[in-house]
């Protein structure tokens, strides 16, 4: 078990394991870790530096306990509260009803703490209801993520170790702006130093993120929510031009930021829409496939290319001609 914790995870565990067990001994809490007495002696001595007061006493009877108002204050809540907070986390991670997971570990003790006439249909919910996974989801490493918010409220400059959508790994200095959930997924938004202009990452791709001594100063009464649809549609590799036989707005009703700009042609008689994709063939199959509308991609060759794929393939879906064996005729499917 121990093995899998980061040295954060097993100094928390500890604190829990010193909160359920009082007077436990070095030798069992170093088991119940998976780590040696020593290294279970040095999470006890992290937390005493943490200031948690942690006491030992030595002999047969004697372990490590700790100090008085180190434990938390009971949460109180509503059986409609407790009910909406498992459907609120089996929403948002199908690991909730995991307690090998770090959400549904977390999950299972709060229901434990709870009276039993509000706790029990809670436990109930979360081990009969059940969440398919969302295949667009990503869980970030939750530490990365931590830094990173907290870089964000700090205002600090950090170093970020990232691997792109392709796989192409690299390092770059970023002024972290915010970090945006938008559909299941975690993102950066930020101003690199290396692009010289916004950007945003996926945080689970965000493979070390390290804090730096330097400031910047954040943009002024921004929305980090308006601000990241703006830029998924820009800084990818493939461009995007969607010229629309249809008035704008018709057409924008369809569009969302992350496919890029619409703007008016002839007079608002057509529109075009213009953007930047690292997936060519997901804005064909996807999004282009979507609008009940006539259009013709008039910039990016690598979208033509994945719109006269996906339109060969769906013409080949419907086509009712079987071919027959040599020397009969075709025949029509019926």
């Amino acid at each position: 078990m121990g093995s899998d914790l980061s040295p954060t995870a097993r100094a928390l565990r500890t604190l829990e394991l010193l909160q359920e067990r009082p007077g436990i001994t070095a030798d069992r809490l170093a088991e119940r870790l998976g780590v040696t007495e020593r290294a279970a002696r040095r999470y006890v001595a992290i937390l005493r530096e943490a200031d948690v007061p942690v006491t030992s006493t030595r002999g047969r009877y004697g372990g490590y306990r700790l100090g008085r108002g180190v434990r938390l204050p009971p949460l109180v809540f509503s059986p409609t509260e407790a009910l909406g907070l498992v459907m609120a986390v089996l929403d948002g991670s199908h690991a909730a009803s995991d307690d090998g997971e770090p959400v549904g570990a977390a999950l299972g003790k709060l229901i434990r703490a709870l009276p039993d006439g509000i706790g029990r249909p809670a436990a109930t919910m979360r081990r009969h209801a059940s969440a398919a996974p969302d295949r667009r989801s990503a869980r970030p490493d939750p530490e990365t993520t931590s830094v990173l918010v907290t870089s964000v409220a700090a205002a600090r400059r950090v170093q970020v170790g990232y691997r792109g959508a392709s796989g192409k790994p690299w390092e770059e200095t970023v002024d972290p702006w915010a970090v945006v959930v938008r559909h299941g997924l975690w993102y950066l938004l930020c101003y690199s130093h290396r692009a010289g202009a916004v950007r945003t990452y996926r945080v689970d791709r965000v493979r070390s993120v390290t804090l730096t001594d330097e400031s910047f100063d954040p943009p002024e009464d921004f929305d980090p929510v308006a601000r990241l649809e703006q830029h998924l549609g820009t800084g990818w590799p493939y461009e995007t031009r969607v010229v629309f036989e249809a008035p704008l707005a018709d057409v924008a009703r369809y569009v969302t930021p992350a496919m890029g700009a619409l703007e008016p042609l002839d007079g608002g008689a057509r529109c075009v829409l213009v953007g930047t994709t690292n997936n060519p063939a997901m804005y064909a199959g996807e999004w282009l496939a979507g609008f009940p509308f006539t259009f013709h991609v008039d910039g990016g060759p690598e979208l033509r290319d994945a719109v006269a794929e996906l339109a060969e393939r769906l013409a080949a879906a419907v086509s009712r001609i079987i071919t027959a064996p040599s020397g009969c005729k075709a025949a029509s499917r019926p």
